[in-house]
């Protein structure tokens, strides 16, 4: 049996990817466990509550930058330099979290799809959500995006969605 002869399925029983497809043909749909499929729509939630908290974070600059301001202890670091800092971190993290949005879509596109690699990523991408909202400006919409990322990632691993994501079989040399 050639890669071409096999299912998607099959492919994915021995840990691989489905198989490419050409261009201009229909994959066959796929039909991963429920708890992959939750797990998908978390990511999706997940991803666009991380873009709206961190872009309620952008609109409330003021009030930070007046805040920073107020904390300031130090003589050296002027008033102007801490506004001009705040929206430049503001705007990055507005920015990266369109990215991590982006990329929770993708890589949960992937794991729907039985990708192994792709709920390791989206592992190591909730990780590093959760992590970011505990060390820089959070609100309760970017924990809430970060719960969800933990509980979608949490989904991946499931004994019913196991099965799913298969390891890859060692071949004899």
């Amino acid at each position: 049996m050639t890669d071409s002869d096999e299912s998607d399925d099959q492919r994915r029983a021995r840990g691989l990817p489905p198989a490419p497809r050409p261009p201009g043909e229909q994959r066959a749909p796929v039909h991963p466990p429920k708890p992959v499929k939750v797990s998908f729509v978390l990511w999706i939630l997940a991803g666009l509550l991380l873009a709206t908290g961190f872009g309620i974070t952008l609109t409330a600059q003021e009030q930070i930058v007046e805040q920073l301001i107020e904390m300031n202890n130090d003589s050296r670091i002027s008033d102007e330099q801490i506004a001009s800092g705040t929206e430049s971190l503001l705007w990055t993290l507005f920015i990266g979290a369109i990215v991590f949005a982006v990329l929770f879509a993708l890589f949960a596109y992937k794991a729907r799809e039985g990708t192994r690699s792709a709920r390791t990523v989206l592992t190591v991408l909730a990780a590093i959500t959760l992590i970011f909202q505990v060390i820089l400006f959070s609100n309760i919409i970017t924990l809430a995006a970060s719960l969800v990322a933990i509980v979608a990632a949490g989904l991946l691993y499931v004994p019913s969605a196991a099965g799913y994501f298969p390891k890859v079989a060692k071949s004899a040399r």
